[in-house]
């Protein structure tokens, strides 16, 4: 079942659910642009890359990822291959989702295509596939900690969103900045809005090194991390899994 929303009257959309605006009255677009994909010094760390991975906390209306993915099409060093990866425990329905689209052409455009494949998000792995296997979007539907505890992946960047930590604590707790560092490689750059100190403590204690940056109103200040641990990660040095060559597919029998 998706999750019900509330429109504000000033069109923002709102969860009951958690008591907070999914994104700033300012609008969305400016923290997806300058807060995540800005934060994460994007394009410029994946010029020339032949994969570039995203993890990003909560998914919501898409518009980190939709800014990511147009952010790709117009780069002429963009990596072969955007795998994006979500984690979302209430997703919206298609037409929520397509109520918020952007007014902006291509993200419009590219919103209309997502909205395409968005059906079926029960709990468990969604894979969605754009521009011929280029972009890739993996939907883990379910409780952050769970679903990333189960999954191994390797990210190049980390979007570091969801709702407020006074109204969702749990995805800013202790726990939750550990199973964010197992998926980070030296050299990460992980980027949310949120400035709370002990989330920077938790961050620092899992061996980022952070620091403010100026912020996209009516925040002052957004965080930057880089995940630079002073002892030396159990992952591969090219990073969990290996990159994708190439799109593939897969027939499952019996899966239930």
């Amino acid at each position: 079942m998706s999750e019900p929303i509330t429109w504000m009257p000033d069109g923002t959309p709102y969860s009951s659910r958690f008591g907070d605006r999914y994104h700033s009255e300012f609008g969305g677009l400016d923290q997806a642009r300058q807060v995540f994909l800005g934060g994460c010094d994007l394009p410029v760390a994946w010029a020339d890359a032949a994969q570039w991975r995203i993890l990003e906390t909560g998914f919501g209306f898409g518009l980190n990822f939709l800014v990511t993915w147009a952010a790709w099409k117009a780069d002429p060093r963009r990596p072969r291959i955007l795998h994006f990866v979500s984690v979302e425990a209430y997703p919206v329905s298609r037409e929520d989702l397509l109520a918020f689209l952007p007014a902006d052409e291509v993200l419009r455009a590219l919103g209309e295509q997502l909205a395409e494949q968005w059906w079926g998000l029960l709990p468990g792995v969604h894979r969605l596939s754009f521009d011929d296997g280029q972009v890739l979007l993996t939907l883990y539907i379910g409780d952050a900690r769970t679903m990333l505890r189960k999954q191994q992946m390797t990210a190049d960047s980390v979007y570091l969103d969801g709702f407020s930590p006074q109204l969702n604590p749990e995805m800013w707790d202790k726990d939750a900045m550990k199973n964010i560092a197992r998926h980070c490689r030296r050299g990460t750059q992980l980027a949310t809005w949120c400035v709370a100190g002990h989330v920077r403590l938790a961050l620092k204690a899992q061996g980022f090194e952070v620091k403010k940056r100026a912020g996209v109103p009516p925040k002052r200040h957004n965080l930057h991390a880089a995940y630079n641990p002073a002892w030396e990660p159990r992952h591969r040095p090219d990073g969990l899994p290996a990159p994708v060559s190439q799109a593939g597919r897969c027939l499952v029998l019996g899966a239930g």
